[in-house]
């Protein structure tokens, strides 16, 4: 039987890594909801990078680059965090440039694992059913907020975790998991009212962003599976 484990933060993500699982990346507020909304509009790859330098770079070589920090768009970036920046005339058939506060920080980290996925609410059916398919071992790494923990990562985390362990091909022996699961039973009954008392919904909402919380909560509204493809360094949609 395959296990699920559940990782708080990138920076305790050494602790956790293990050879040839499946690690899933999460950011709900917003980058890998922002990828996934990439992806459902016909963007063909997205490269994820740790710096405004290096997104700069390629910015400067005829890529659109998608910059966020701290919640606010980059000046010289063509797209900011939201996944309504994504529209179909703006990405379709195009290779994408991302670098975030927290998402993009936590694929740096995992690039050594086996198999890295994009995961958010707005993908889940889709990212379980390719999970249950590979019957490989996985591991929820949440983004977090500058390495520290964050609520709606944690969220999304104990629902994924819950549905593979109820499908009764997963197991875990992880406390993160048990955590997870229990804050999402606690939760789920209204989730968007649990959420507004956490610290990132009051960033987003200092900024004028609330009303992408509702879309970044809502389930099933793709049907894409970000995959990273290590001979592009770069996300791939693969539906399986």
């Amino acid at each position: 039987m395959n296990k699920v484990s559940v990782c708080f933060s990138p920076a305790l993500y050494p602790f956790y890594a293990q050879k040839d699982e499946i690690v899933i990346i999460i950011d709900i507020f917003r980058a890998t909801t922002s990828i996934c909304a990439a992806f459902n509009n016909g963007a063909r790859s997205v490269r994820t990078v740790a710096t405004t330098e290096e997104a700069i770079r390629l910015k400067s070589k005829g890529y659109p680059v998608a910059a966020e920090r701290n919640t606010k768009r980059c000046e010289f970036a063509d797209f900011g965090n939201s996944p309504f920046d994504f529209t179909p005339e703006k990405v379709n058939n195009r290779d994408l440039i991302f670098t975030t506060t927290n998402g993009t920080q936590a694929v740096e980290a995992a690039l050594d694992a086996g198999e890295i996925l994009i995961g958010s609410f707005s993908n889940i059916g889709a990212l379980l059913k390719y999970c249950l398919n590979a019957q490989k071992d996985v591991l929820l790494l949440c983004s977090g907020w500058k390495n520290r923990f964050c609520i709606e990562d944690t969220l999304f985390a104990g629902r994924f975790a819950d549905e593979l362990i109820r499908n009764g091909r997963f197991e875990s022996d992880n406390d993160a998991v048990k955590a997870a699961r229990d804050l999402w039973k606690v939760a789920k009954s209204d989730l968007v009212s649990y959420i507004c008392d956490t610290e990132h919904y009051q960033r987003l909402k200092k900024n004028g962003l609330e009303n992408e919380i509702e879309y970044c909560l809502a389930e099933n509204t793709t049907s894409v599976v970000p995959i990273y493809d290590k001979t592009i360094k770069a996300f791939i949609n693969q539906r399986k």
